[in-house]
């Protein structure tokens, strides 16, 4: 009998993760497949070793600015990452005047100096009406920085592509113009076959009455001692709540928010305002998926995190699995620290489905593709 062929192995695609966060779009590049990143950046202490945990300790803890000017951004396959949403006005004050002082600007020498195949830059959605967007643009003409480079661009909502939430970001897919065309992923659902929130909140108990972590462990990062780790499945946690919000809890309904309460519950402002936000002190729906995380998902007055049936507001892992992390992943850092990484990350369904883009076209294969392009 003749032996069977040897299996083809793909070669890995290396990736740098600039402004890296706890790691949300590296791990849906890697659920994607083939993924390895050589390099990432991030400032918060905590947020880096976390991604270290989970993705190997190639962190450049601290500024973008002192890595890219300390000459150490190596050659990858494909360079990720968004600026902070503040990062569309001056951060660093330090050159006052000088335009470098613009954070997209250094993602952008990240580009030019790793000579990445791809790169994909993600932000707030209303990052297209910036200014600065019409100046980044500039970059991809003929005589600009990134004149080798030509881009698609559009909104992307994470609901579309499987995510158990509604999180619209701007991404910008670019590659480099002798390779075959990209474009961004076609969505994979629509309204009618949205993943519910019913799918995460089916997975952890309505009922919590830890209000810290159960072990208290720590972990020495960069000669500094921080709290963890902890896995996703270590984060079911709550708050001690005052009697008057526990009153207010129970007061609201399935799908109700502040709008539901009687007036002796509600708080001065609240009488004074009686339209504006539905969100607030608003209960997660089932069948829908749920409202953007943010990073005070813990907080039921900045937005509808109330657990859908229990008078709490979502736990840390409840936040973590809407987010897309599997139950493994690895935390580091203080409850607030962690509640940061979390709002912060960009969902992994978002990031799987480009990754698997990315891949496709390094593979040749025939892509499906949604593009706007600039």
């Amino acid at each position: 009998m003749p032996a069977p062929p040897p299996e083809v192995t793909q070669p890995e695609i290396t990736t740098i993760d600039l402004f890296a966060g706890a790691g949300g779009l590296t791990e849906g590049l890697k659920q994607a497949g083939r993924f390895r990143p050589v390099a990432a950046v991030e400032m918060d202490l905590a947020a880096s070793a976390t991604f270290a945990q989970n993705h190997g300790d190639v962190v450049h803890v601290g500024d973008i600015t002192e890595w890219v000017d300390s000459g150490e951004v190596p050659e990858a396959d494909v360079v990720v990452g968004g600026p902070p949403c503040q990062g569309f006005s001056r951060l660093n004050r330090y050159r006052e005047g000088d335009e470098r002082n613009l954070l997209w600007r250094y993602y952008m020498e990240t580009v030019r100096l790793a000579r990445p195949r791809y790169f994909v830059l993600e932000n707030v959605a209303a990052m297209f009406n910036t200014p600065e967007f019409a100046m980044l643009q500039d970059a991809f003409t003929k005589g600009g920085l990134l004149e080798d480079y030509t881009i698609d661009a559009d909104v992307l909502n994470a609901a579309d592509f499987g995510a158990a939430q509604t999180r619209r970001r701007a991404i910008v897919l670019g590659r480099r113009r002798d390779l075959p065309e990209v474009g961004l992923p076609e969505a994979t659902h629509d309204r009618d076959t949205w993943v519910p929130a019913a799918t995460v909140f089916d997975r952890t108990s309505p009922q919590v009455r830890r209000t810290e972590f159960e072990e208290v462990r720590t972990l020495t990062f960069r000669d500094q001692v921080l709290p963890g780790p902890y896995t996703t499945r270590e984060l079911h946690i709550t708050r001690k709540y005052a009697q008057l919000s526990l009153d207010r809890f129970r007061a609201i309904p399935p799908g109700g928010n502040r709008f539901s309460l009687p007036d002796e519950l509600l708080s001065p402002c609240w009488r004074k305002h009686t339209t504006g936000a539905g969100d607030v002190m608003g209960r997660m729906h089932l069948d829908r998926p749920s409202v953007t995380v943010r990073t005070e998902f813990f907080k039921p007055e900045k937005g509808r995190y109330l657990h859908p049936t229990a008078n709490r507001a979502i736990t840390h892992k409840e936040a973590a699995l809407l987010q897309g992390f599997p139950d493994h992943y690895i935390w580091i850092g203080s409850k607030t620290q962690i509640a940061r990484q979390i709002g912060n990350a960009v969902p992994v369904r978002l990031g799987e489905a480009i990754g698997r883009q990315i891949v496709a076209a390094s593979s040749g294969a025939e892509l499906s593709t949604t593009r706007r392009l600039f």
